[in-house]
């Protein structure tokens, strides 16, 4: 007898009806658009609405992707990121398990990590069928990347990036029911640079009511300093030769666009700094810094966030291309770096040495910086939360060496997407099962109904530690390195103990010579 054959799932949006198919047991919608492409007279703008179609717009496979350079060869061993061509590059996925109104049921919105230059919705570990199959509607966004998306120019607005993601907000809203979702009952979650974007989301005013929950992966609510990202464009202008205007860099030729933000942008780093692109304080869509905003409570009062980090961040910055070892080498000159970086004085790298006597150069570093730019704005997020708080750590240990528990590593467990091949190569061949299911279990609970599965924040700071075996919770496993934070202020004139004397110039050059010997940055 001839199995039935199950037609193709169609559904109407806004602006026309798509066409998906069916896989692996649920329906799946690629390359959705929800704003215009943003080149020609639109390029450095506000995104608009797409213009509607007749018929039925075929949604098989993945849309364009935002312009962007590739990963170096270093990176690329670890990351993968696809390019698919297309102007066309707003655009979303939607996987669900029951497509039709009526069925709503909880949502997820997912955007992806990548420095705000790379990545995109395409990238196989992000494969939504899985939450789907566990009764999540799962959307995955692309949006403006880099100079695109980012640049600070006095002649358009800032963060059409972050608009972009306001616009695929707000498409979900309006059209979601149609998939099976429900607009009342959505998370947005996002790593790294994805995070960065949904803690600045949750403070915009043009997004309250837009998300019910919100997930924090390795990056804090933050605002770039504008002087940092009109170095950048400054920096591109001075090598194209233009003047530093969004009208001068939309004739620029897209290909050498993106090579000259490659070469400008190649030393900057999350743990020695340097100028790239970041969201910035623009007056209207982030009319103040995020953290300040959801801290004081102006803003996604009644969101319920679970966030956190991985035990080792740092290694994904520092391993590839043997950076790890020339910053153990450099030692007392990194440590010195370190503390221009991080505004410190002398007693918060002695802490860190105090509390990890073993601890290498690198690691002292990397942990430092980490706490500096992420575990402890995350922690003061976390107390300042009127609204329910969960917070993880995730502390498996890659099989690939000396990767550790390094940033992103914790999405092919989110993902529960092992069994890919780029899920491998940052987690290598062992990855355990039990963990993803751990993980992605309590993903997937806290999307449904706020609850990931341990117990909320409050004074005894409960982690959910996810490592090999039953995760656990733990309380307060960072409170001894931020507590040495607390006073801490700008590097002191003269640097004692482990680096050598040094005056605040002296940290300035250092830290100049470290970023010649690295190229990484956040993901």
């Amino acid at each position: 007898m001839t199995a039935e054959i199950q037609a193709d799932p169609v559904v109407s949006t806004p602006y026309g009806a798509v066409r998906g198919r069916f896989e692996h047991g649920v329906a799946v919608f690629r390359g959705i658009p929800y704003a215009a492409p943003p080149f020609g007279p639109r390029r450095f703008r506000p995104p608009v609405p797409p213009e509607p179609w007749d018929g039925v717009r075929d949604a098989g496979a993945f849309g364009p992707t935002a312009p962007k350079p590739p990963y170096s060869e270093a990176f690329a061993t670890y990351l993968s990121d696809p390019v698919v061509p297309g102007d066309d590059c707003l655009n979303l996925n939607v996987w669900t398990p029951e497509p039709g109104p009526g069925a709503r049921l909880p949502v997820l919105v997912w955007l992806h990590g990548g420095a705000l230059t790379r990545g995109s919705s395409a990238v196989p570990v992000y494969d939504g069928r899985t939450f789907a199959r566990d009764g999540v509607v799962f959307v995955s966004v692309n949006y403006r990347l880099g100079v695109e998306g980012y640049g600070l120019f006095p002649d358009a607005p800032a963060n059409p990036g972050l608009r972009d993601q306001l616009a695929a907000l707000t498409w979900v809203r309006d059209a979601i029911a149609a998939f099976g979702g429900d607009p009342d009952r959505v998370t947005l979650a996002g790593q790294s640079a994805g995070a960065i974007s949904t803690g600045a989301l949750l403070a915009a005013p043009q997004a309250q009511g837009l998300v019910r929950r919100a997930v924090l992966q390795s990056g804090p609510p933050e605002a770039f300093e504008r002087d940092k990202v009109r170095r950048m464009v400054r920096r591109m202008a001075a090598r194209l030769k233009i003047p530093a205007t969004a009208a001068a860099f939309a004739d620029v030729d897209r290909e050498l666009l993106l090579r000259t933000q490659a070469e400008v942008g190649r030393l900057s780093s999350p743990v020695l700094g340097g100028p790239s692109f970041g969201i910035v304080v623009d007056g209207d869509l982030v009319p103040r810094d995020p953290l300040e905003a959801l801290v004081d409570g102006d803003a996604a009062t009644g969101v319920d966030l679970m966030m956190g980090w991985t035990g080792e961040e740092y290694r994904l910055w520092l391993v590839p291309g043997g950076l790890l070892e020339r910053v153990d080498r450099l030692g007392a000159v990194a440590l010195a770096g370190a503390m221009a970086r991080c505004h410190c004085g002398t007693e918060v790298p002695r802490g860190y040495r105090a509390l990890h006597p073993r601890a290498g150069t690198a690691e002292i570093v990397g942990q430092m910086v980490t706490d500096h730019l992420l575990r402890r704005p995350l922690h003061r997020l976390a107390d300042g939360r009127p609204a329910g708080s969960w917070v993880y750590e995730f502390a498996w240990p890659s099989g690939v060496p000396a990767l550790g528990s390094c940033h992103a590593l914790e999405l092919g467990f989110v993902f529960d997407s092992g069994d890919v091949p780029e899920s491998r190569k940052l987690a290598g061949d062992e990855a355990p099962q039990e963990l993803a299911d751990a993980m992605h279990g309590a993903w997937v609970r806290f999307a449904a109904d706020g609850d990931p599965g341990w117990e909320a924040w409050d004074a005894r700071h409960p982690v959910r530690i996810f490592d090999a075996g039953e995760p656990r919770t733990a309380y307060g496993p960072r409170d001894a390195e931020l507590a040495l934070w607390a006073g801490a202020g700008e590097p002191s004139a003269t640097v004692v103990a482990d680096p050598p004397p040094a005056r605040t110039a002296d940290l300035r050059a250092t830290v100049r010579r470290l970023r010649r010997s690295t190229g990484v940055r956040r993901g």
